[in-house]
Parts: structure tokens; sequence; C-alpha cells
């Protein structure tokens, strides 16, 4: 995919003419959305902070790091195997075990994925369904994780009335995801806050490069991070991220050359704001201090 994605750009577009725009890109507008994108990775890590605040308490720089680099390795490691760091961080740092790491992880991911297709029915709903039928389904998914949230006790009583090695493995599982409304309120509030400002950073840096209206780069935008939740990821999202922008910018009739040259920029500015993320995650914290251990074993 990857050796593909550069062979087609320079037959359909050629490097040097889709990498021009950025000599005439202002720098305070590069500045702007690199602190941007930056102030999504601080609410990542604040979620997997909050998250598991009991082993993190007094330590967000440490998580920080740990968040900085789980999100480089899942950027550049194909077929999602990025996110096998996260429980290995988070065992080394914070010695959460696997069990309760996961499981943390995979509700995380139900959350990134339910947010995107929501923001994705916020923009299409209207012109496909009509204005009535696609708030009501909007608020219909919207609703999906409460009621999922609202399930896990009923389950977990069912599980305790069956014991076994799997309905323990299951329990153990469900006892790792949000138990209280507070805890599940602010996982999902941090969330939204990310994909609010991160979407809209991407939308805009895509109108910089091309000129796809706002709304249709939001579509874009989201249809290319759809792909980074997905089984299927190139390295470094090669191919496969802009796939997911350009098939999001079809439907609209933006020509796919200047779709093309829009992923590919728009790519490259992700790319270099996780490279960067990656290098400063190295200044901070590796491990919690001494102080901060005895405290949480208190």
């Amino acid at each position: 995919m990857l050796l593909g994605l550069i062979i087609a750009v320079e037959t359909w577009i050629g490097w040097s003419a889709l990498l021009r725009p950025w000599l005439n890109l202002a720098p305070e507008y590069l500045a702007a959305g690199i602190i941007l994108i930056f102030l999504t990775y601080g609410l990542r890590a604040l979620r997997v902070y909050d998250y598991f605040i009991a082993d993190t308490r007094g330590q967000f720089g440490v998580c920080l790091r740990l968040s900085l680099q789980h999100n480089l390795l899942n950027n550049l490691l194909p077929m999602r195997s990025g996110e096998l760091a996260f429980p290995v961080l988070m065992s080394r740092c914070f010695a959460v075990p696997v069990m309760r790491s996961v499981p943390g992880l995979l509700w995380f991911r139900f959350l990134d994925l339910h947010t995107l297709i929501a923001f994705a029915l916020l923009v299409i709903s209207e012109p496909f369904v009509g204005q009535t039928l696609g708030v009501t389904l909007g608020l219909l998914w919207m609703s999906i994780p409460w009621l999922g949230f609202r399930l896990t006790a009923f389950w977990q009583a069912r599980l305790a009335r069956h014991p076994g090695r799997a309905s323990h493995f299951m329990k153990q599982i469900l006892e790792s995801l949000p138990q209280h409304p507070r805890l599940f309120w602010r996982s999902w509030l941090w969330t939204l806050l990310n994909w609010s400002i991160k979407l809209a950073v991407f939308a805009w840096i895509l109108t910089l490069f091309s000129n796809i209206p706002l709304g249709t780069a939001w579509i874009g935008a989201t249809l290319g991070d759809f792909t980074s939740v997905l089984p299927i990821h190139g390295v470094a999202g090669a191919g496969t991220y802009e796939a997911g922008v350009v098939a999001g910018l079809a439907p609209f009739g933006i020509d796919p050359a200047e779709a093309l040259q829009a992923a590919v920029n728009l790519h490259l500015f992700v790319l270099g704001c996780t490279l960067l993320s990656g290098a400063l995650s190295l200044l901070l914290p590796a491990l919690p201090t001494p102080t901060s251990v005895e405290v949480n074993h208190d």
C-alpha cells in the first residue's frame, strides 16, 4: 500500500507539485494546527489518566508520555499492531494488569468509533435523509453507549449466577469497564472534546491544500480518521488513510486528483505531528516517582 501510494501520487500528480503548496502555507496557520493537535494529545492522555486514576494519580506526565508513545506506534505500525503498546506500557509504567488495561483500551476504541460515526451523521444525515429523520437517527445513535453502560450491571449479575472459567473471565472484563456514571460521562466527554477539535483542525487543513468547502472537508477528515480505528491499516496509515479521505470526498464531486493531493498533504501533517510529539515524549518522565508509588500502595 505504501509503495502503491508513492507510485500513484507520482503518476497522477507528481510529488514536487503535491508538496509545492507547503511553500505558500502561512507559518502561523501551521503553528496553530500543531498546537491544537497537541491539545488533543493532552485530552487523550487525560482520558487515560482519569480512567485509571487509582493507578495514575499525580503522574500525568508519565501518562502523557505513555499516550504519546502509544499514539506514535499506533500510527506507524501496520494492521493496528501498535495497539499492543498500550497494555505493555500500562504494565511497565503503572503495574496495571492486562485484564484491566485491554478492556479499558477497547472501551476507548468503542467511544472513538462511535463518536466518529456520530460526527459523520451530523453532516450527511440532513441532505440524504432529511432533518427530522436525521436528528432522530442521531439521537438513537448517541444513546448506544449509555444503554451499553446501563446493561453492564445486568450482565455482571447474570454471570455471577453461572460460575465457571468463561463466566469468571467475562466478569473480569466487565468489571474493567466503567462502573459508575461519573466515570462513564467523563470518558465520553474527553472523547467528544478530543474528536471535535481534531476533526475541525483536519478539515481546516484540507481546505488549506484545496478548494474543498469546510463541511465537505469535515466528511473527508472523518472518513480518513475512520480508517485509523479499523483493523486494516497500512504502514504509517499510507494508502488506507488517503483512501478514506478520498472516499469521503468522492460523493461531493471533488476531483480525484485534487482529493488525493489534499489527502496526502493532510496525512503528512498528521505524521509530522505524530513524530514531533513522539520525540518530545522522551523529555517526559518514564516512570512514576517513588513517593507516588508509596501513596498508591497505601
